[in-house]
């Protein structure tokens, strides 16, 4: 077997560690020993064939399923800037998967390639982390509806990196445990049998703790889609790591995106919301929706003590008197029932809408959720929530 090894210039060379820091910046884990791997397949391929570069550099770089597709849209995006690389790697089209419709994760990797980092010294790089340090200082208290594009992406990614405390409920239900304090008579006298009851081990049990289920109902009306659509990220942050999350969008109708949202990539998961939603930005009918809610998925979501999210302004579209027996039928449901409102962000706010005043009473907390700080108070209340017999007061606007 005959094969074309071709050195590795310092370009080419140079070319494979910027696309490994892309791949890094835009969500893969890419290693120096896979770096090295990448450099030592490239010299036993044909250089020129581009369908052989992705391959190998896809088999080396790739170690997860949910990976190729942000791979196969950074290596077209990379190499197809690299002018010098052009005459060595056009020569082939690329397989049939990577040249598919590009991914939801597309703009990130965009944003991945076009960071200053990747170019820059590193007196500069020192000196942007400064500035990116700065900047989210003031994203902090800066209105969601305000923010430019980009000042969108940074705020996505901060709330990315979100961890909600994983404090746990105690459940009527017991394991083996050998500080437990409730004594295992079963296996206690299943052990003795072995010795003809000379012997006799105890066995405890103890209580199965799991974390409270989190229920999250978020208004996708044309005044909310916004803090909607950044507060998916939050939710898709942390159903990561708590696995009993369910999360149901309402406009005129009420759509259950669970599945949706466990997607592993971000903006995959919120893509499969907007597609699985019919009428994101449109109208709004609370008390509609929260009848559909209690009616068809109250039992099934809101047992083992869960908390729910209500994410609205409260602006009705047609004034319901069902709607203040529905809120209280959610909250009497439910461990804790928490209002998120963007329009708490004004200092003047007043409960003047008729929907406003039938929900309020209903709720346990009344919150802002329209900056960066306000997501980072949840945080906190959510770990208060979680102990027990806790009730709060309504809270004013923050």
């Amino acid at each position: 077997m005959t094969t074309s090894a071709a050195p590795i210039t310092g370009l080419i060379a140079d070319n494979v560690i910027g696309f490994a820091r892309a791949l890094r910046a835009a969500g893969i884990p890419v290693g120096p020993g896979a770096v090295i791997d990448a450099l030592n397949a490239l010299q036993v391929i044909e250089i020129g064939n581009r369908a052989d570069v992705f391959t190998t550099l896809e088999a080396i770089f790739v170690k997860r399923h949910e990976h190729a597709l942000v791979f196969a849209q950074a290596f077209d995006l990379f190499f197809r800037a690299a002018e010098d690389w052009k005459h060595m790697l056009d020569s082939v089209p690329l397989p049939e998967h990577a040249r598919k419709k590009p991914p939801p994760a597309s703009r990130r990797v965009q944003e991945a390639l076009s960071q200053p980092s990747m170019r820059e010294t590193p007196q500069a790089q020192e000196q942007e982390l400064r500035l990116s340090v700065s900047d989210k200082e003031v994203l902090q208290k800066k209105d969601f509806a305000q923010m430019s594009a980009a000042e969108i992406a940074q705020v996505t990614r901060a709330i990315a990196q979100m961890k909600l405390p994983q404090a746990e409920l105690h459940t009527r239900r017991y394991q083996p445990d050998a500080r437990g304090l409730r004594l295992d008579m079963r296996r206690t006298l299943r052990g003795s049998l072995r010795t003809g009851g000379d012997i006799i081990d105890i066995h405890r049990l103890g209580r199965i703790d799991k974390p409270a289920p989190i229920v999250a109902l978020l208004d996708i009306s044309g005044s909310m889609s916004e803090y909607t659509r950044l507060f998916l990220h939050f939710l898709h942050a942390i159903t990561d790591a708590r696995k009993r999350v369910s999360v149901f969008l309402f406009g005129t109708r009420l759509t259950n995106v669970t599945r949706a949202l466990r997607a592993r990539d971000p903006d995959e998961a919120l893509a499969s919301c907007s597609s699985t939603v019919e009428d994101w930005a449109g109208g709004t009918r609370i008390a509609t929706s929260l009848h559909t809610f209690n009616k068809l998925w109250g039992r099934r979501v809101l047992g083992q003590g869960a908390i729910v999210l209500l994410i609205s302004d409260g602006l009705e579209r047609e004034a319901d008197t069902r709607l203040a027996f529905e809120m209280d039928r959610l909250h009497r449901s439910c461990r804790r029932l928490i209002w998120l409102n963007p329009l708490l962000r004004y200092g003047g706010f007043e409960a003047k809408a008729q929907g406003i005043k039938m929900m309020l009473p209903h709720v346990d907390e009344f919150r802002p959720v329209h900056n960066l700080s306000s997501i980072e108070g949840l945080v906190s209340a959510l770990s208060t929530a979680l102990l027990p017999h806790h009730r709060s007061l309504i809270r004013p606007a923050a």
